[in-house]
């Protein structure tokens, strides 16, 4: 969970957005189960919503609010070395969170900021 935490700030997401929150229990959940990225809407939103006691249309705008941060402010740069190519435009909900977990598997033991 610490790797998480580290990414999702090395790319300028930070705890003060609700967002950051649910994409730590977004990815943490994919991570445990991959199936879970081909129902975003039908079980991973529901579930963040039931742990978070919120609703999965709160859990989508808030995960997309933290993702146009990171496009927007963020680190672009450090975003496009998560993702192992040069991204032309910024990722839906799933595309980032799918980006998250796949870096996260290929790369468990790295520091924060290296690959």
């Amino acid at each position: 969970m610490d790797n998480l935490i580290s990414l999702i700030r090395s790319l300028g997401i930070s705890g003060t957005y609700l967002g950051y929150y649910y994409l730590c229990t977004a990815v943490a959940l994919v991570l445990e189960d991959h199936d879970r990225l081909l129902m975003i809407s039908k079980i991973l939103y529901p579930k963040i919503a039931l742990i978070h006691k919120t609703t999965p249309a709160c859990v989508e705008r808030d995960i997309r609010t933290v993702i146009n941060l990171c496009w927007n402010r963020g680190d672009r740069e450090r975003l496009c070395q998560v993702a192992g190519f040069r991204l032309q435009r910024k990722p839906t909900n799933g595309e980032f969170i799918d980006l998250l977990a796949a870096y996260l598997q290929n790369h468990p033991d790295s520091p924060t900021g290296t690959i």
